[in-house]
């Protein structure tokens, strides 16, 4: 078959009245089929359709045929609850002082507004937007206006008007009324007024129960449609209209619990103490739907482990007796007793019963003194002293010096007093032992770590005169008289001490007496003791540190407000108590008290205000001179508890509305001093002085000023134009500049060593010939610079740690093992400072071992910059005493420093004549010998020593005396030199072994103490890694060669690092990369490298901010960034930025920690008027103009891997932008694009968003020039005519109904055009002004003043020093106009006249005191002292200072001190326990999270408060760790039987478990936490059952009923039982 053509068809439709046939339809026709199957050739067919319809209304819902409507409140099908109608009349009340008055305010929202006024005023509106746009409408005509999107109908009349709103309104109207006449008026008016705070509910409360069924309520909450947000109760309940909604109530989590382990309470301990058992039962059970518990088989419960049944109970130790030291015996001679005190301490140390009586060891026991008595009368044993005369003698331990640094005290010095309280002194030493020489050498005290012993102790030396005496034995026998015959039962005895009567600044201990039961060790009733025998008063200083700075805090202030939330403030600072004596304090720096500020101020009266009136800012006056009124808007405001503002409709104000208009206070304010900034010092360094100059100005009316004599300004201070400055101290000739530089303590010695041993301590400065394979720790003692920011060279090449080299942020370094090599020069520096220490090896033929070849460190050696100057001048030295003009020097025998003593030491180990030396090699040691210490093998008393000592300058003469002998003789002396050299070695050696000897039996013997531990120091620091040829290039060569190079702009080299390892603990990459720091993560370098001509100079930045270095945040020399010991607050974008002349080039490197992810984000403003396209980074705001391309870059790092997301205006954008790799780009921007574009990462562990906002610009609309002005006015065919303006005035006569062109002439061009067009006459007697009637012409008459404004100098200012050669006078600068002087910005456009100073008051000054810069402190924590000059210096009328007696200044003002104590806060540090074990909770797969306590302690041990370590980096307390316990899924089984058949309870269950992927074993369910847990129970079966009963089916009934909740058919049907009955 074939198509036939298409046919056009017209449908007409007919309605009522007929407008003409409308073609709407367009038909193909289709294809006509016979009945027996064969198809025929389609014709043309012609349909007419006639269609009759009817209109049928639709409703507010939009459907057909609906007749729903809106309420008045504007709710479709509404109930009109939403709105309340406002009806009410208002009736002027005329005023003299009243032009217009408020009728009535319609706030936002508002409906079916109508009002009707009656009487001759007028009505105006008043608006205000919810974003606080003001506006004000006058209603002149009748007519539909458009008000803020609020369509208003306006109808005048000559004795009334009438406005309609059909609303809703969207701002806030204020309908107000103009006074016309004196008649009285009245406006009737009505709205429907939205209720803006309706009840809201919530959602429901968390369940009561997480399993067996459970119940949760909602609650209705007031909430403020216009806000947004939650308000208080009482603003619903002010609508009588709302209802607050009755809380919900319904069952939840009704999946039956699982079966869980039950135990009963623990039984009592089985023994009070040593160790018991305690036991429970613990059982399986479950609870069904109803809340009945059953107990059930154990293996339901095997999903989890049992609990215990039995556990161990006090297995503390049990109370035992503890016997203390016997008393000296009762008697000086024969027999005696002997008394102890025997007490029950527990397992804490303390005192407590429970001791078995049978097993107190006795507390008495007789004593025999060898004396033999004299006196046969005595009986009975007598006493040798008063039982309260032995004081107790104070042990010490004795510090023992090692190979550690430590602190060692010597001996006390006497008391400072005869009697009384004094004190006592020693000196406290640094000290080393160095292993291999046994000697003792000093060290710096910072070199020493921990607490420093205390070198100063408060002593007593008996009562002085008056107090007590002490009893000889024959007072004694005087003062007890015949109470010698027999011994006394009670006696008085020292028991302790009170407690200090001060915590600082010292403070005084009394002893506590008291009458003891001398058999019992009781204390007894006083009585019991004879008076006469009370022992004195005894005293003792305690507590005699200096109190720390504390805070010293005020009363708070009354409230600043009486409700909304009001301040109030207190007076706190920082104290230091001088003086406990005088109470004298002084007032210190909020730093030097170390504990957290208390807070200044608080939030007091935290409660809603009533609602009341706010007034607005005054607006401008209504005259600028001779009165006016003021006007301003008063608005009802209510303060809330927050602090915040509430605007509220008028009517909620109760209070009347006050007065809003007051009459112009246009008063002059009092003259003033406008001062200038200081200068600059007038000195470069030392003191000298700062002067301001000083105008007086007068503020006019207009609120402009004018410059005026000074004379009519109040007196100024002359203090308030001079002062004294001080600059850094001037550098004295005599004296070296660099007094305070880093200085290193060297010792200058050569140690040869001659046997075995594990490890050798040094300190640099000499030269050590050693054997391999033993370990060496390299100190490095200094002054005056940090231990942290020591770095170390080995052949001029920087040493970083690695397993066989630690270098230690302690000042010392340790090579572990000695190998070939490690042969070369060691070097430590302090910042200026050098030092040097030069190791070589002995092989086992008693000959060096050679390092690096002798060619290639020569060759080495003419590559590098700068060889050491310290080693330039030695070799120059040496040179000088060894060669100097010898054939040695000729022939170049010293290749380079370090071999200098090679020759002399080689022949001193190939010596044979040792004093008793064994034929055996040095090394030939029996294998058990090689793991012997060197302190272990002192039996032989004249064996080899493990190490040669000697001094530099020993070697030197010798091999000056060799320099200086003939050739053929040199091998002779050499041999007779090397002997000596031995023997003295040797002797020295016995001498100081001796000495040592000796010291430690004296030692061993006062003391009896072994020796202590040796502490293990250890630490860890990075260093840069950089070629020492890159680093060490010649300058000169750089410049030539930038000399050669065309020029080019800067370019970053992009490199790729190896993949970081998480557990490596310095982490070395490249810029582009992503960096996440770890738990063991001790430094992070990143190298930045560019190219550029000439040589761009490097910058960081960290977020948009430039990074400030500190010692932990380095700038190394090749301008990579070394972060130390990094920490959270470390994390963000670090950016590298070059720059030279032509540019500059940056690029970011991103470090985070494994967690949420980070967005490298702006916030700057970028505007772009002329360019094409503009790139930024998200969180900035961009303004641009249209059609430009925007991209918006949005850089993402984190781990794990974070994905990209972006929004416009929140709505999520589709593929189909131009989105890749965190860019969006916004192709020829539009108006249309203007939003806001935010960007979210997220990844497993969170989200973060960052936005931007974007601005398209409008095209600026250019204003029509002269030109096109011009032609607009002659397009008309005539020339209208034209006039210039003159300072006379210029006339013109024009007609009425034409053109008029005005210029104003300045300067020969036009600068102003007026159009006077269409000039109509005004008819009847108006009063003339610029259009004057004359006939039918008009006369216009345009006077033009050109004011002339001209500088004047004709005063001069105040001298700007009272004495002195620098006193200046500089000549007034005033602003005039015709003689009067005005505002000074009106010469701004003039030229101002060269001002020549004049000297003044030059003239020798008075003697002062002049005071450096405080010095740095002495210590930075645990109290320093701090120290500046003061001189008396008088300066004389040529700029000299002349010094001066300190009695010249003294008569002028006390002098000011010259040292203070700084830094008194004790040393802190945060320290880290090991880290936990990798158990905690689930995070993801395979990964868990393990921690470590961090505590803040200060250096001896003791944990303090966190908040005195808050300004130091925190470590991190958590991190993330892999572990195979977190493997796991959920595993669940089929389902159950359904419960039930049919109703609506039937449920079923399934089994769920937390299983290990790899095992397929069950384990405990919180390590799958962290994914969803599938559910284990649902509802099955819900179809109605037939002949259901009435019962209750849930176990919250009573609930229900309570709530008053059985009339809803839901819980009727639940709880059928109980609501029936009610």
């Amino acid at each position: 078959m074939s198509e036939t053509p298409i046919q056009i068809c017209s449908i007409s439709f007919i309605a009522n009245v007929l407008y003409g046939p409308l073609e709407m339809l367009r038909e193909k026709l289709a294809v006509i089929s016979c009945r027996d199957g064969s198809s025929s050739q389609a014709v043309g067919v012609h349909i007419e359709l006639h269609i009759f319809l009817s209109c049928q209304i639709v409703g507010c819902d939009r459907q057909l045929g609906s007749a729903v409507k809106e309420d008045n409140c504007g709710v479709c099908n509404g109930d009109g609850s939403t709105c309340r109608l406002v009806r009410g009349q208002y009736k002027s009340q005329l005023s003299a002082n009243k032009l217009d008055d408020t009728v009535v305010a319609i706030p936002y929202g508002s409906r079916h507004v109508r009002l009707v006024l009656k009487g001759p005023d007028h009505l105006y509106l008043e608006t205000k937007t919810l974003q606080g746009v003001k506006g004000e409408n006058n209603l002149s005509s009748t007519g539909s206006f458009i008000v803020d999107n609020s369509s208003i109908d306006f109808q005048t009349f000559p004795d009334k008007e009438i406005l309609r709103i059909s609303g809703p309104l969207t701002a806030d109207f204020t309908v107000k009324i103009r006074y016309a006449g004196a008649a009285d008026c009245s406006v009737q008016f009505m709205f429907y007024q939205p209720i803006i705070h309706r009840w809201r509910e919530t959602d429901f409360f968390p369940c009561s129960a997480s399993c067996g069924g459970g119940y949760q309520l909602t609650s209705a909450e007031c909430f403020d449609l216009r806000s947004n947000r939650i308000v208080a109760d009482q603003y619903c309940h002010y609508y009588p209209e709302n209802i607050k909604p009755k809380p919900k109530l319904q069952e939840c989590n009704l999946n039956p619990c699982p079966a869980r382990w039950e135990s009963t309470p623990w039984t009592a301990c089985s023994s009070s103490c040593g160790g018991g058992i305690q036991s429970r039962s613990v059982s399986c059970v479950e609870e069904d739907i109803q809340g009945h518990i059953s107990p059930v088989e154990e293996w339901k419960c095997m999903y989890t482990p049992k609990m215990p049944v039995v556990q161990p109970c006090n297995i503390f130790d049990c109370p035992k007796w503890l016997a203390q030291e016997w008393s000296p015996c009762t008697v000086t001679c024969g027999q005696g007793l002997r008394y102890r005190v025997v007490l029950c301490i527990d397992h804490r140390g303390m005192h407590t019963g429970g001791c078995s009586s049978k097993t107190k060891p006795h507390i008495k026991e007789e004593c025999i003194v060898p004396t033999p008595c004299y006196k046969p009368k005595e009986k009975l044993p007598v006493e040798a002293k008063l039982p309260w005369y032995k004081q107790a003698q104070e042990l010490e331990e004795g510090a023992v010096v090692s190979e550690e640094p430590s602190f060692i005290p010597e001996a006390w010095s006497s008391c400072s007093v005869t009697c009384g309280v004094g004190s006592q002194v020693r000196l406290v030493k640094c000290q080393v032992l160095l292993s291999f020489s046994q000697s003792v050498a000093d060290l710096p005290i910072d070199e020493c770590e921990g607490l420093k012993p205390v070198s100063q102790r408060a002593c007593y030396s008996g009562p002085c005169s008056g107090e007590a005496t002490e009893y000889t034995p024959e007072e004694t026998d005087l003062l007890y008289g015949s109470l010698q015959e027999f011994d006394e039962l009670y006696d008085w005895r020292y028991e302790g001490y009170t407690e200090c009567s001060e915590s600082c600044g010292g403070g005084v201990q009394e002893a506590v007496v008291t009458c003891l039961n001398k058999q019992t060790r009781e204390t007894a009733d006083e009585t019991l003791c004879i008076m006469s025998r009370r022992p004195p008063q005894l005293l003792k200083a305690c507590s005699l540190d200096p109190c720390p700075p504390r805070w010293e805090i005020g009363k708070w202030s009354t409230c600043s407000l009486t409700c909304g939330v009001g301040l109030q403030t207190r007076d706190v600072f920082c104290s230091h108590l001088l003086s406990r004596e005088t109470n004298e304090t002084v007032i210190l720096a909020d730093e030097l008290c170390h504990k957290p500020k208390p807070s200044l101020v608080q939030a007091c009266n935290r409660f809603d205000c009533p609602p009341s009136w706010y007034p607005t800012e005054w607006q401008e006056c209504s005259q600028t001179c001779g009165g006016g009124v003021q006007k301003q808007d008063m608005l009802c405001k209510q303060r809330l508890a927050d602090g915040s503002l509430l605007e509220l409709p008028e009517t909620f104000c109760s209070m009347p509305k006050p007065v809003t208009q007051q009459a112009c206070k246009n008063e002059d304010r009092p003259n003033e001093w406008l001062l200038s900034d200081w200068s600059q010092c007038s000195v470069s360094c030392g003191e000298g002085t700062q002067s301001r100059n000083a105008i007086c100005r007068k503020m006019l009316k207009t609120g402009g000023s004018v410059i005026i004599n000074s004379s009519l300004c109040p007196p100024l201070p002359f203090s308030s134009l001079i002062r004294p400055c001080a600059l850094a101290t001037c550098a004295r000739h005599n004296r070296p500049a660099h007094k305070q530089s880093p200085h290193i303590v060297a010792v200058k010695k050569v140690y040869i060593q001659t046997r075995k041993q594990k490890k050798l301590h040094f300190i640099v400065g000499g030269y050590a010939y050693l054997l391999p394979k033993t370990s060496v720790i390299l100190r490095c003692p200094t002054r005056r610079f940090r231990k942290s920011m020591i770095t170390w060279e080995k052949d001029d090449k920087r040493l970083i740690s690695s397993a066989h080299i630690t270098i230690a942020p302690y000042s010392y370094m340790k090579i572990h093992r000695l190998k070939p090599s490690d042969t070369g020069t060691y070097t430590c520096i302090a910042g200026p400072a050098r030092e040097h220490f030069v190791i070589k090896l002995i092989g086992s033929n008693k000959k060096l071992i050679p390092g690096q070849p002798a060619v290639i460190r020569e060759e080495e050696s003419m590559r590098k910059a700068s060889l050491n100057e310290a080693l330039r001048t030695q070799e120059k030295h040496i040179n000088g005493i060894l060669f100097n003009g010898s054939k040695a020097e000729k022939r170049g025998h010293i290749a380079e420093p370090s071999s200098w003593y090679d020759d002399i030491v080689s022949r001193l180990l190939q010596h044979r004549g040792w004093p008793g030396e064994n034929l055996e090699s040095w090394e030939a040691q029996e294998p058990m010998e090689r793991n012997v210490s060197s302190e272990e093998d002192q039996s032989r008393e004249y064996n080899l020593p493990f190490t040669m000592v000697t001094e530099q300058k020993r070697l030197d003469d010798i091999m000056r005396n060799l320099s200086q002998q003939p050739e053929e003789l040199k091998d002779i002396y050499t041999e007779q030199l090397v002997v000596q050299l031995a023997h003295d070695v040797f002797r020295s050696h016995l001498e100081h072994q001796e000495s040592v000897l000796k010291a430690s039996r004296r030692r061993v013997d006062s003391t009896s103490v072994e020796y202590p531990f040796h502490r293990c120091v250890s630490g860890f620091t990075s260093s840069l890694r950089t070629s020492s040829a890159e680093a060490l290039l010649p300058t000169s060569m750089d410049m030539t060669n930038s000399l050669r190079r065309p020029h080019q702009k800067p370019a970053i080299l992009r490199k790729i690092s190896a993949a970081q390892q998480l557990s490596a603990s310095e982490v070395v990459t490249h810029l582009g990369q992503t960096v996440v720091l770890a738990s063991g993560t001790l430094s992070v370098l990143l190298h930045c490298e560019a190219v550029g001509n000439p040589k761009p100079t490097i910058s960081w930045a960290k977020n948009g901010e430039e990074v400030k270095y500190s010692d932990r945040m380095l700038l190394q020399p090749d301008d990579s960034l070394q972060i130390l010991a990094p920490v959270e607050a470390d994390v963000g974008f670090y950016a590298c930025n070059a720059s030279n002349a032509l540019g500059s080039d940056s690029v970011s490197i991103a470090v985070t920690l494994a967690g949420k992810p980070l967005i490298k984000a702006s916030r700057a403003t970028v505007m772009n008027t002329e360019l094409p396209a503009v790139t930024v980074d998200i969180g900035s705001t961009v303004k641009t103009i249209q059609r430009a391309n925007v991209t918006i870059n949005c850089q993402v790092a984190g781990v794990p891997e974070a994905e990209v997301t972006w929004f416009k205006n929140k709505v999520k954008l589709s593929s189909a932008h131009h989105l890749h790799d965190g860019l969006l780009l916004i192709a020829n921007v539009s108006l249309a694009d203007q939003g806001l574009y935010s960007c979210k990462a997220a990844n497993l562990r969170g989200e973060v968003t960052e936005s931007s906002q974007l601005f398209v610009l409008e095209p600026p609309r250019p204003l029509p020039n002269l030109e096109d002005l011009t032609a607009v006015l002659f397009s008309t065919g005539t020339r209208p005519p034209s006039v210039l303006t003159s300072p006379s005035g210029t006339k013109m006569a024009i007609s009425p109904g034409s053109s008029a062109l005005i210029g104003k002439s300045s300067h020969h061009s036009i600068s102003m055009l007026m159009l006077l067009s269409t000039i109509k006459k005004k008819g009847g007697g108006g009063e003339g002004g610029t259009l004057l009637q004359k006939e039918n012409y008009v006369n216009v008459s345009l006077p033009c003043f050109l004011p002339e404004y001209q500088w004047s100098v004709d005063k001069l200012m105040a001298c700007s020093a009272s004495c002195g050669h620098k006193g200046v006078q500089l000549p007034q600068l005033r602003c005039l106009l015709d003689g009067t002087e005005v505002n000074i910005s009106h010469c701004k456009e003039k030229p101002k006249p060269a001002l020549q100073p004049i000297a003044c008051n030059r003239r020798d000054c008075p003697s002062r005191w002049m005071v450096t810069s405080w010095s740095p402190c002495t210590r930075s924590c645990g109290g320093g002292i701090q120290m500046r000059r003061v001189t008396c210096q008088w300066l004389t009328a040529k700029g000299s200072s002349v010094p001066m007696s300190n009695e010249a200044c003294v008569q002028v003002s006390k002098r000011p001190v010259d040292t203070q104590n700084c830094n008194r806060q004790p040393c802190v540090e945060w320290v880290a326990s090991s880290w936990g074990q990798c158990n905690g909770p689930c995070i993801g797969p395979q990964l868990a999270v393990q921690h470590r306590q961090i505590l803040c302690q200060t250096k001896d041990g003791t944990s303090v408060s966190s908040d005195q370590c808050s300004a130091l980096p925190r470590p991190l307390s958590t991190q993330n760790c892999w572990t195979d316990i977190c493997g796991v899924h959920w595993r669940v089984s089929l389902w159950t039987m359904c419960t039930a058949t049919c109703g609506n309870y039937g449920f079923q269950s399934r089994r769920v478990d937390c299983v290990h992927i790899r095992t397929n074993k069950p384990v405990l369910e919180h390590y799958c936490s962290w994914r969803p847990r599938p559910a284990n129970w649902q509802r099955c079966n819900i179809t109605p059952c037939e002949n259901m009963e009435c019962r209750d089916t849930t176990r919250y009934c009573e609930k229900v009923k309570q709530l008053k909740l059985c009339q809803l058919t839901h819980f009727k049907s639940r709880c059928c039982g109980t609501c029936g009955k009610a």
